[in-house]
């Protein structure tokens, strides 16, 4: 008989939408499931940024724990937040098919594009590029899941707030008065659920893999095998994205800016979806090559 396959997840309404779709998915292959919810640490410390906690995977942490003391045997993430190193003993079992992968900007009005403005954020990676493109605003912190970010810019005088387009299409809760950022160079992953298991687990590992989605798990072990070259965790300024046509030509595009978003260095390059091995190390590389060591020195030293 089919053992219970105890699905581990954040309990916002984002993560659980998150959990369920997996859970639908194992339930049509015949499995056995139960969602487990599971508050991170990340979720409940709403006051302080990111990468002042000086943790990565805040958002996964969590989880790793429930599943390494028997509590869960799967975790389903955005995997954009889970780091390029997973703890010993946990694996990568199915990447889904991704979804929009683009950043969009939820705002009040656009006139104060062309003067002054407030835009709130809690990711780096937003906020240099922003700062980048439009150096004259003023870029203030945002955290919390996306109802609550979102309740928040309500609140708040602010021009308005970044977003990642799939996760308010996932939940319905995209409003008209956004703008697409397709200037904006996505994270790693951006749009793409992971799920992971208990490497021992072969009857769960087995059950995931018919999940997996082949081309978007190519594409984003591209972009984070760039991230992971940069040492960037997952708070440094790093965009990276890749995308496989019609010819199985996978097209990348990554960028490093500073955090005053006053530099740019990037890379944008093309090669056979069959012969992607090692090619986001390749990119990365050339960045780190280009002024982007001494860039991540400097970030470093900050952020540390």
């Amino acid at each position: 008989m089919n053992k219970v396959i105890r699905i581990g997840t954040r309990d916002s309404e984002l993560a659980l939408w998150q959990a369920k779709t997996v859970q639908s998915a194992l339930e049509k292959l015949g499995h056995q499931t139960e969602l487990v919810p599971v508050k991170s640490t990340g979720d409940l410390n709403l006051d302080v940024p990111l990468y002042e906690m000086g943790i990565t995977g805040i958002f996964t942490k969590t989880l790793d724990v429930a599943m390494l003391t028997g509590k869960v045997d799967i975790a389903v993430h955005s995997m954009k937040d889970v780091p390029t190193a997973l703890p010993k003993g946990i694996v990568e079992a199915a990447v889904l098919k991704r979804a929009n992968t683009q950043d969009i900007l939820i705002h009040k009005g656009t006139d104060f594009l062309e003067a002054e403005g407030t835009i709130a954020t809690g990711s780096l990676r937003r906020k240099s590029q922003w700062l980048n493109r439009y150096p004259n605003h003023n870029v203030v912190d945002l955290r919390g899941n996306v109802n609550t970010r979102m309740q928040k810019l309500e609140d708040n005088d602010w021009n308005g707030a970044i977003f990642a387009a799939a996760g308010l299409e996932r939940i319905e809760i995209k409003p008209e008065n956004f703008i697409d950022l397709d200037w904006m160079i996505p994270a790693p992953a951006q749009g793409a659920m992971l799920v992971v298991a208990l490497e021992k687990d072969e009857f769960t590992r087995t059950a995931l893999g018919a999940l997996n989605h082949y081309q978007t798990d190519l594409e984003v072990h591209v972009e984070r095998e760039f991230l992971r070259t940069l040492e960037g965790g997952c708070t440094a300024p790093i965009g990276a994205l890749a995308k496989i046509d019609n010819d199985d030509i996978l097209h990348f595009k990554g960028a490093l800016f500073s955090l005053d978003g006053s530099q740019k260095i990037e890379v944008e390059k093309r090669i056979a979806a069959d012969n992607v091995t090692g090619f986001g190390k390749f990119c990365a590389e050339e960045i780190l090559a280009k002024g982007g060591a001494e860039l991540m020195k400097q970030i470093k030293e900050v952020l540390n």
